[in-house]
């Protein structure tokens, strides 16, 4: 295992965190009865996770049975000292009163008296921005919780556009931030200059699954990386830039050891064998002769089409064969969930495109109707 220094924080942590969110069971209801085999799973994990050398373990209120799960284990099964691991969680509060009684709720979940580190989840549009940053508002009562001892540090995690990252991340407040950025999909290297520039530390969300489904990949994908798999060569990637504290594994059995260990050592910048697959992915774009058009001009398009991410989702499709994974996000995707929103692209959507945004040379609409045609299949749904 390999330790950063985790921004401001000034908390060494393991480069890779166990993540909460995978567990058996662990979105059914109701958050605080769980499973025999849930606490098991956990239990073991948890013991195969440390005895590796990660140090740091994240959770959320949103991840349903998650935080009564790691009270349990952490406490009653493993009886491990606080001070021997470091505990981040989340939740979405609206006001100053209810983030008093979450945190209430959640330090009596996790059987803990504080918390290392506290995220503001979900900061994913300019709504969710001014609710969590508002005067006298939820953020602002994390912060006295932290003069109180309550939080040791304060951050978000978020799924919004670069802009609403760079918003939040000027407003000085946080000490940390979760954010997407994975070789397929690296529009947020920009946040991370800037939280690099405040001395944040920096999370990245979900490497392996919403990072490609990197542990099912297309024999294509697997051939380039080799001798690496997909997963240890994209987390090399990640770590390769010196601002990027730790990534989010989902382990939950021993076979993601493996894929962990595989990982190490890292380099920055990338050794030659890793330059060599890098080069080898970025020639793979000039298989398809649109590949490189973004459309970030279109975000917030009148057709209320997410139409950088379905141009990103092509791009992975034409280029690297990964349809498994571009079937799972595209079906994903709904107008109404802050998450993930958009529309899909319906012939109804495609006629209330922007077309003075696109290139004479792009054929926008042919793109992405092919996309959908190719993509969507209503039954396949995920959390």
């Amino acid at each position: 295992m390999e330790y950063r220094r985790f921004g401001k924080t000034e908390e060494k942590i393991s480069v890779i965190t166990l993540g909460g969110m995978r567990f058996k069971h662990g979105w059914d209801k109701p958050r605080d009865e769980i499973p025999s085999d849930t606490i098991a799973q956990c239990r073991n994990t948890v013991e195969l996770s440390f005895k590796h050398g990660i140090n740091h373990i994240e959770t959320a209120y949103g991840y349903t049975k998650s935080e009564h799960t790691y009270g349990i284990v952490l406490n009653d099964e493993l009886q491990l000292k606080r001070n021997s691991y470091y505990l981040m969680t989340k939740g979405d509060p609206e006001t100053a009163d209810e983030t008093r009684k979450l945190i209430e709720e959640q330090l009596a979940a996790l059987k803990t008296d504080y918390f290392d580190f506290y995220g503001w989840h979900g900061i994913n549009n300019s709504d969710r921005f001014s609710v969590a940053c508002k005067k006298n508002g939820p953020v602002e009562e994390l912060l006295k919780l932290k003069e109180e001892g309550i939080i040791k540090h304060v951050g978000f995690s978020t799924h919004a556009p670069l802009n609403i990252i760079l918003d939040s991340i000027q407003t000085g407040l946080f000490d940390f931030v979760n954010l997407h950025y994975y070789y397929f999909f690296q529009r947020n290297y920009g946040a991370i200059a800037l939280a690099a520039s405040k001395d944040m530390g920096v999370f990245i969300i979900s490497p392996n699954d919403k990072g490609g489904q990197l542990f099912n990949p297309p024999d294509k994908l697997r051939k380039i990386t080799s001798p690496a798999t997909p997963i240890q060569w994209n987390a090399r990637f990640c770590l390769s830039n010196p601002a990027i504290h730790t990534l989010s594994f989902g382990v939950t059995e021993p076979s993601h050891i493996d894929e962990m260990t595989g990982v190490f050592p890292t380099s920055i910048p990338l050794d030659a064998n890793d330059r060599k697959t890098l080069k080898q992915l970025n020639n793979q774009v000039f298989a398809d002769p649109y590949a490189l058009y973004e459309g970030y001009d279109l975000e917030n398009d009148p057709s209320g089409m997410n139409i950088p991410e379905f141009l990103r989702l092509r791009k992975l499709w034409k280029c690297y064969e990964m349809i498994d994974f571009c079937r799972y996000r595209y079906n994903d995707f709904n107008p109404y969930d802050h998450w993930i929103r958009s529309e899909l692209a319906t012939e109804e959507n495609l006629k209330k495109i922007n077309v003075q945004k696109v290139p004479d040379n792009i054929p926008l609409k042919e793109m992405l109707t092919e996309c959908h045609q190719a993509f969507y299949k209503p039954e396949i749904k995920h959390i």
